[in-house]
C-alpha cells in the first residue's frame, strides 16, 4: 500500500526522493526544482561553451532540445511523452494541410489534445498522480505550435500588403525542420515552465542573429532574479500555511464565516499563492537570460533591458492601480499570444 501511494506521488524519477523526505515537500515539486536549477547552470554552459560564434545552429539545437526532453522525463517520466506527440501530431498536420489551413488545423488540434489531457487529469486520475502538473508545459508548448502555425500561414500563405507591421516581423518564410521544430517546443531553457517566445527569436537566439556585440553579460541579471526568484519561495513556503487557499471552498468555513470575512480571506489567501507564480517565472527568466536569450536592448537611462520575454513584473502588480494594469503585468507572454492568434486577426477568416 505504501508502494502504491508513493507511485502516485510523481511520476517522474524517484532518485531525490531522500531530500524530499528532509524537507517534507511532494517529490515532484523537488524534481521541479532540481530541473530548473540544472537548466539555470546548463544555461550558463551552453552560453560560454557553445556560442553561435564557434558552435553551428545544428548542434545547439541538437544539445536545447536532448536537455529540454531529459529534464522533462526527469520530472515527469513517460508523461512527457506527451509533449513529444502533440508537437510530431501537429508537425505532421502543418506538413499534410500546408501552409494555407495549418494554422486553423494546429489550432485545433492542438488545444483539443491539451483539453483531453486536462480533462482525463481531472476525472480520470482526480488529481491523484502528483501535483506539479504536467498540463502546465504543454499549455506553453500549445503556445508555442499555434503561434507558429500562424505566423508560418503569415509568411508563405498571406500577401505582404495584408500583414501588420507585428506580423510582418514574426512572419515565417519556409517550413522548419523537424529538429528546429522540436527544439523550438522542447528546449530546456522553456519546456518545464516557459515562456512563450515567438520562433524568429528563438532561431536568431539559435543561430546568433539576435546577439548584439554590444550587448552586456546577463550574469548581474540573473543574479537579481535568482535573488528575487528564491525570495517569493521563501515568502511563500512562510504564509501559504498561515492562509491555505484551499479554506475558501471548505464547507465549515463557508457555513461559521460572515461573507465579507470569506472575501477578506480570499483576498489575503490569493495574495500569498502569487510569490509562487513569481518563483516559478522569475527563475524561469533567468534561465534564459543565462544561456543569452532575453536581450532587448537598452533603456532610456542606457541600461541594459532583459525582458524581451519576461512573463510578470512584479512591483507593477503588486502596486497595480486597475485590474487591467494587473493584467498587462501578468502571464505577459500568454497575453502576447492571445493578441497574435486571436485577438488582433480580429473576423477575418483568411487570418
Amino acid at each position: 500500500m505504501a508502494d502504491r501511494a508513493a507511485s502516485t506521488t510523481s511520476t517522474g524519477t524517484s532518485l531525490l526522493q531522500p531530500l524530499s523526505d528532509i524537507t517534507s515537500l511532494p517529490l515532484d515539486q523537488v524534481n521541479f526544482v532540481a530541473c530548473q536549477l540544472c537548466a539555470l547552470l546548463s544555461a550558463f554552459w551552453f552560453r560560454v561553451f557553445l556560442p553561435p560564434s564557434s558552435t553551428g545552429p545544428f548542434t545547439r539545437h541538437l544539445v536545447a532540445a536532448a536537455l529540454g526532453l531529459y529534464f522533462a522525463f526527469f520530472c515527469f517520466g513517460w508523461y512527457a511523452l506527451h509533449f513529444l506527440l502533440q508537437s510530431g501530431l501537429t508537425y505532421v498536420i502543418m506538413l499534410l494541410t500546408g501552409a494555407q489551413h495549418m494554422h486553423r488545423s494546429c489550432l485545433l488540434v492542438a488545444l483539443s489534445y491539451l483539453s483531453l489531457c486536462q480533462i482525463s487529469r481531472v476525472y480520470v486520475f482526480d488529481y491523484g498522480m502528483y501535483s506539479a502538473d504536467f498540463t502546465g508545459p504543454m499549455m506553453v508548448i500549445t503556445q508555442k505550435i499555434t503561434s507558429l502555425a500562424f505566423e508560418i500561414h503569415d509568411g508563405m500563405a498571406r500577401p505582404e500588403e495584408q500583414l501588420t507591421p507585428g506580423q510582418k516581423l514574426l512572419a515565417i518564410r519556409r517550413m522548419p525542420s523537424p529538429l528546429e521544430y522540436f527544439s523550438y517546443n522542447c528546449n530546456f531553457l522553456g519546456i518545464l515552465a516557459g515562456p512563450t517566445c515567438s520562433y524568429n527569436d528563438y532561431i536568431g537566439f539559435i543561430e546568433g542573429r539576435k546577439s548584439e556585440p554590444s550587448a552586456p553579460s546577463p550574469n548581474t541579471e540573473v543574479a537579481k532574479k535568482v535573488s528575487t526568484s528564491f525570495f517569493c519561495l521563501l515568502v511563500f513556503l512562510s504564509v501559504c500555511k498561515v492562509f491555505p487557499v484551499e479554506r475558501n471552498i471548505d464547507d465549515d468555513f463557508l457555513s461559521s464565516t460572515p461573507r465579507c470575512a470569506q472575501v477578506i480571506y480570499l483576498y489575503l489567501s490569493m495574495l500569498t499563492t502569487r510569490p509562487k507564480y513569481y518563483f516559478v517565472w522569475t527563475l524561469a527568466d533567468a534561465i534564459n537570460n543565462a544561456a543569452g536569450f532575453g536581450f532587448n536592448g537598452y533603456g532610456s537611462d542606457g541600461s541594459a533591458r532583459w525582458d524581451r520575454i519576461s512573463n510578470l513584473r512584479i512591483l507593477n502588480i503588486e502596486f497595480a492601480t486597475s485590474f487591467k494594469d494587473f493584467l498587462d503585468n501578468w502571464n505577459i507572454q500568454t497575453a502576447h499570444w492571445l493578441k497574435r492568434s486571436g485577438n488582433n486577426r480580429g473576423a477575418d477568416v483568411d487570418c
